[in-house]
């Protein structure tokens, strides 16, 4: 498979790919995670448990679990 660089943007794209690809994993945990459940939907306690992530204060802001990155 060629990889085609441009001069200008290379960067940005190889970080929109990366992006694209956490994005995809993580929906692909979620789904895994769902098909798991007897219930019709995640909480939204399951869904930051697969996301590895936890609600602080009024809930709007995310913040990793146990030290761990947010992908």
């Amino acid at each position: 498979m060629a990889h085609v660089v441009s001069s200008c943007g290379s960067q940005t794209t190889d970080h929109q790919d990366r992006v694209a690809l956490a994005e995809i994993e993580l929906c692909g945990e979620l789904m895994i995670a769902a098909s798991a459940v007897s219930e019709e939907r995640l909480s939204t306690a399951r869904i930051d448990e697969v996301l590895e992530v936890r609600r602080t204060g009024g809930g709007a802001a995310r913040v990793p679990l146990h030290g761990q990155r947010v992908r």
